[in-house]
């Protein structure tokens, strides 16, 4: 069933074998081994690096209208082996197949907008100040880029950096999750069917430190991309400022939900539920503390905890789950540890609290009320599938609470209240704020974070410009 030819993909050829040292792909659903994945030496990264120069040079003089042809050619391609690339993303990954199969369809919208996107990335002429004078802004591409991609939405995060850089003329060296290669190696399969030149990508597995300290290192990297956590993303952040290299950090979120008394409880608790539990809670914009008026609170509880309670869990592939097992017995053992700080400092467990057993990283849906101000998990991004739901009593004091972590990434309120609504939007400090709605991420939207959550953006025109550089070229017609 897991039918992949793992490899890195290096100067227009798949390397694999050799005295490369292997590492196991796991099903966290089953713990059954699916693969062997080669890991990156030294040369590789070498090579690699050479390659995405002489890739760029011929990239960069490609024009928009011919790569946005090569790019729509790769979405075509992973829409037609969609199926294939969803069962191997619920193998390593462990999400429910529907929720793999839209994770793809997020990838050809991401490739098909930002390849339209980069045949418009203008510049601006300025109004001249003396007869045959031209003065006027352009963009042009970067550079070749380093990008590091997670593994809980592996396709779609390699795929908003590839898409984004390729369309603003650069080169990259992509390095996905080892966890999950499988899914990743078939989206480049589809770029390199679709006729992208030797060089252009480049997509590397491997010891991470080593991987990333060279890639950043390196003078022929001119861009940093990362999705991942906030310590590893401090790390990379210090390396690419010893070199003076742009980054792009989307990092950890804890995001707040403020639920008012003006709602249909029994919907928003539906909607609040549904989103928490997507992907086990491993998602960066994940609802994570929920703060719900003190004269809802008890009928908001019951009916998050039936919803909680009725969650089918089990292996993605299997007809009618709901969620599927953490991604990896790291995830495994964090929430467990959160749980026990959470019982242990006083907390209710209202439901779930427990690892499932059998084989698989499976824990139960879970809800936490009567929670300690300083319980580890209301500090720390929890990224596993456990609400934290707490009342609150009025604006100002739920407003201090929502806002009083290290992260800002994305926020939450529900209100019937126009005026309710426009007030906590500019009362939240995020990047990515949703009222009365849950919205994933977007191809046309820019995702960022505020304080510990991120640099920069990724996704829209905001995204895009991320992979390009403004010059200033001031013209005379004759000397």
């Amino acid at each position: 069933m897991y039918d992949v030819e793992l490899g890195l993909y290096i100067a227009g050829q798949w390397r694999s074998g050799g005295a490369r040292r292997t590492i196991a792909v796991v099903n966290p659903a089953s713990e059954e081994v699916l693969a062997a994945l080669p890991l990156a030496t030294e040369q590789d990264i070498a090579d690699a690096l050479a390659s995405s120069q002489v890739g760029f040079e011929i990239w960069r003089s490609t024009s928009a209208w011919e790569r946005q042809v090569i790019m729509t050619r790769a979405a075509d391609l992973i829409e037609q082996r969609r199926e294939t690339l969803a069962r191997v993303l619920t193998l390593e990954n462990g999400k429910p197949l529907a929720d793999a199969r839209g994770e793809i369809d997020r990838v050809i919208e991401t490739i098909l907008w930002c390849a339209e996107e980069g045949k418009r990335a203008y510049g601006r002429l300025l109004q001249p100040r003396q007869p045959g004078l031209m003065q006027a802004t352009v963009k042009r591409p970067i550079g070749p880029v380093a990008a590091f991609a997670p593994w809980n939405f592996p396709a779609v995060l390699v795929a908003r950096k590839l898409a984004a850089a390729l369309a603003a003329g650069c080169s990259i060296i992509i390095k996905p999750a080892e966890e999950t290669p499988g899914v990743c190696v078939g989206i480049i399969r589809a770029f390199v069917d679709a006729g992208v030149p030797s060089g252009v990508i480049n997509m590397l597995f491997g010891e991470p430190s080593m991987v990333s300290e060279r890639l950043i290192a390196s003078p022929v990297t001119r861009k940093v991309s990362f999705t991942g956590s906030v310590p590893v993303g401090r790390l990379l952040s210090s390396l690419a400022a010893q070199q003076l290299k742009p980054v792009t950090m989307e990092l950890g979120g804890h995001s707040p939900v403020v639920v008012f008394d003006d709602v249909d409880v029994k919907a928003v608790a539906k909607a609040c539920a549904g989103f928490k539990f997507r992907n086990a809670g491993q998602v960066c914009v994940s609802a994570s503390r929920f703060f719900v008026h003190e004269n809802i609170y008890e009928a908001f509880v019951r009916e998050f905890v039936a919803i909680a309670n009725a969650i089918k869990v089990g292996d993605g592939l299997e007809e009618g789950v709901v969620m599927g097992p953490l991604a990896n017995q790291r995830r495994l053992e964090a929430t467990r540890s959160l749980v026990a700080d959470a019982k242990a400092r006083g907390a209710t467990v209202a439901a779930g609290g427990e690892q499932m057993s059998g084989r698989g990283f499976f824990f139960q849906p879970t809800v936490l009320t009567d929670l300690d101000p300083q319980s580890r998990i209301l500090h720390e991004e929890p990224f596993c599938p456990v609400a934290s739901i707490m009342p609150f009593r009025d604006f100002d004091e739920v407003m201090e609470r929502a806002n009083g972590v290290d992260f800002g990434l994305a926020a939450y309120a529900f209100t019937r209240s126009i005026q309710r609504a426009a007030l906590v939007s500019e009362a939240f400090d995020a990047g990515w704020i949703g009222i009365n709605s849950f919205t994933p991420a977007l191809a046309d939207a820019p995702i960022s974070g505020t304080k510990q959550s991120g640099i920069g953006h990724e996704g829209g025109p905001e995204g895009l410009d991320a992979y390009l550089q403004t010059r200033f070229i001031s013209q005379m017609s004759s000397v």
